[in-house]
């Protein structure tokens, strides 16, 4: 005699079938987090929408790429770096954050595990653009090193002009 929990396409991945009846049409997948948008229109001295996007503190998220001196260089570099960790945190954060939510959702089929693979699957391509992010910090990182070393006698040409003249310093001992 087989039971008829077994056998009831409503029936969880090992047979067991909740006894308190609901209608499958209202039974919907709501995930548990939103999504903000936020559509100021901060610092646009015109009327009408900025090209570019408000981020934090209202600022730009680079500075402009003016490379007028290795310092100009350096702080761009610094920037694309610093830019680069904090999304690259972000991003792996929010692939887990997605991984979990998807991992809830269950299989349609019913198989063991499988809510998980497919949740994997999926934030397994967010993860690479995370991945993605922290090369690129790497790389800009790299780049003012590689700056540094294939521009460097012209950097010390200029360093020595740059420091101030040495004042003669008055020797109190010869009197």
């Amino acid at each position: 005699m087989t039971s008829r929990a077994a056998h009831d396409p409503f029936a969880g991945a090992n047979g067991f079938k909740n006894s308190t009846k609901f209608n499958s049409k209202s039974a919907t997948f709501s995930p548990g987090f939103t999504v903000n948008v936020n559509t100021s229109n901060r610092g646009s001295g015109r009327g009408g929408g900025s090209a570019a996007p408000a981020h934090r503190g209202g600022g730009e998220l680079l500075p402009p790429p003016d490379f007028a001196s290795p310092a100009q260089v350096r702080n761009y570099c610094n920037a694309v770096r610093a830019a680069g960790v904090t999304l690259a945190i972000e991003v792996a954060m929010g692939a887990e954050i997605l991984k979990g939510v998807l991992a809830a959702v269950p299989d349609p089929e019913g198989r063991l595990g499988a809510s998980r693979i497919r949740a994997f699957k999926v934030a397994r391509k967010l993860q690479r653009s995370a991945d993605a992010l922290r090369d690129a910090a790497k790389n800009a990182a790299a780049t003012y090193s590689a700056f540094q070393q294939e521009y460097e006698e012209e950097i010390n040409r200029v360093r020595h002009r740059a420091r101030r003249p040495q004042v003669p310093r008055m020797d109190w001992t010869q009197q």
